[in-house]
């Protein structure tokens, strides 16, 4: 199964470690300085055309990246789930 997040960016759901309100998370200074430390290494795909609600964190052959999604954690909570939040 694959998680579209936007702008025609999908990732296999077996890679996402997590799905993150971008507005609580970045609250923390040590989720705000991940972000940072990933923008900085180009581990992080922007798959919002706007303003990102959330961020999905993936990992795949021991590499982690960050997806910044214009759609709400629900919404992709429910595509993950199949609850059909959209």
């Amino acid at each position: 199964m694959y998680l579209h997040l936007g702008q025609s960016v999908v990732v296999p759901a077996e890679d996402i470690l997590g799905v993150f309100d971008l507005d609580n998370a970045s609250w923390s200074h040590r989720t705000r300085a991940f972000l940072e430390r990933a923008e900085k290494e180009g581990r992080v795909v922007n798959a919002a055309a706007g303003l990102p609600r959330s961020f999905v964190l993936c990992q795949k052959d021991s590499v982690a990246r960050v997806y910044l999604s214009p759609l709400s954690p629900t919404v992709l909570r429910g595509r993950l789930t199949g609850n059909g939040m959209e």
